[in-house]
């Protein structure tokens, strides 16, 4: 009896089923595929904390400051040796790592420069690391030159423009950047910025643009020959944006932030925010993969890019002054957040390292921590057509 009223229920399973519609599919990523592919990856190791990674077109050289240890307290005792139950753990140099551009083998490195990220001065040779106090080296010696006090700014994003060949440092506490002579690292004063800066963006003709990471966040103009902020541009209900890029041409900037929504929406949406440089005007909003560190512009392209945390790299293509469209949404490398272009080869660098499983996160909720990471595994991620 138990076999019949099996086989009779499998009969009118069967067909019931008939005609049915099959069962949909998840839809692929919007732009999941376009033109740009990761062309190569270096596994150049090497252990130490980082931050941006800077392309220096011109003397074909790719700088990426890496922290070191921490330095001991000075009445603590030095670090005890290996035993039988642990071992002795490893110092970490802080030093600049130069690669060649073209072929990613490491240069050169020079020893006690850190920081977050690097700026280079190609007409005078000199580069500057966002470092506490900033660094100053020669590029063709690969040494360091000396070092300048900017007391009371904690260094972060650095930029250097051409225009008058001027270093800015930004400054997270103090929200504010130092400029810096590149001819001979003299100190020429301070920007009151006016909120948190992250990255900033030149148009070589004296005006000067650096996004906030406040939430609302915004972008601050300012007129470098002047060194005073002349406008700010509120972006309403985006935040936490840390890349920005401009299109020089047509006065379009690019703002990668981190969350939008007032209150910020849970779990997070980034954005890319388009504005206008003249007036800072919204022009739209398009949706990034994930959270950013950093942005740029090809204007051969006309194609912006965001570099996520997630390990995703956005495409945003301008297809006219006012029409702008998510062309592709790469996979890149989990961790790497920060993005530099070659303008000789219309290349985009990103950088990060492997880390083994993830610590359980708290019993309360929350994020947990990130896996511990991967010795020897420091990866320079190259990504073109």
């Amino acid at each position: 009896m138990n076999r019949l009223i099996l086989a009779v229920a499998i009969a009118i399973a069967a067909i019931a089923s008939i005609g049915q519609a099959p069962q949909a599919t998840p839809a692929p990523p919007a732009a999941a595929t376009g033109p740009y592919k990761v062309l190569r990856t270096a596994r150049v190791g090497g252990e130490g904390g980082w931050d941006y990674i800077y392309a220096d077109s011109a003397g074909r050289r790719l700088y990426i400051p890496r922290r070191g240890s921490p330095p001991a307290p000075a009445a603590a005792p030095a670090p005890a040796a290996a035993s039988d139950t642990k071992a002795a753990a490893p110092v970490v140099a802080t030093r600049l790592s130069i690669y060649d551009l073209d072929t990613l083998e490491l240069v050169n490195e020079i020893a006690g420069v850190g920081g977050n990220g690097t700026a280079v001065d190609p007409k005078s040779g000199h580069g500057f690391t966002s470092s506490r106090a900033v660094s100053m080296f020669d590029t063709k010696t690969m040494t360091l030159i000396k070092t300048i006090d900017v007391a009371p700014a904690a260094p972060d994003g650095i930029l250097f423009d051409a225009f008058n060949q001027r270093v800015y440092v930004f400054s997270h506490p103090t929200k504010d950047a130092t400029v810096i002579d590149a001819k001979d690292g003299s100190v020429l004063g301070k920007i009151d910025l006016g909120g948190v800066p992250e990255q900033g963006v030149a148009d070589g003709n004296g005006m000067l643009y650096v996004v906030m990471q406040d939430m609302p966040g915004s972008v601050t103009a300012v007129d470098v020959k002047t060194m005073k902020a002349v406008a700010h541009y509120p972006f309403e209900d985006k935040g936490r944006c840390n890349g920005l890029a401009l299109d020089v041409k047509n006065h379009v900037l690019f703002a990668a932030c981190g969350n939008s929504g007032n209150p910020p929406a849970q779990p997070a949406v980034p954005m890319m925010v388009i504005l206008s440089a003249t007036d800072g005007k919204i022009i739209t909003s398009l949706p990034l993969a994930g959270g950013s560190d950093g942005a740029i512009f090809n204007p051969s392209t006309m194609e912006a890019f965001s570099t996520q945390g997630n390990g995703t790299l956005t495409v945003v293509k301008e297809k006219s002054p006012t029409s702008f469209e998510v062309e592709q949404n790469l996979q890149t490398m989990n961790g790497a957040r920060t993005i530099a272009f070659d303008s000789k080869t219309n290349h985009i660098l990103t950088m990060s390292q492997e880390r083994g499983p993830a610590p359980t996160p708290p019993p309360a909720g929350g994020r947990g921590g990130q896996g511990p990471a991967i010795p020897g595994s420091f990866t320079i991620v190259l990504i073109g057509k």
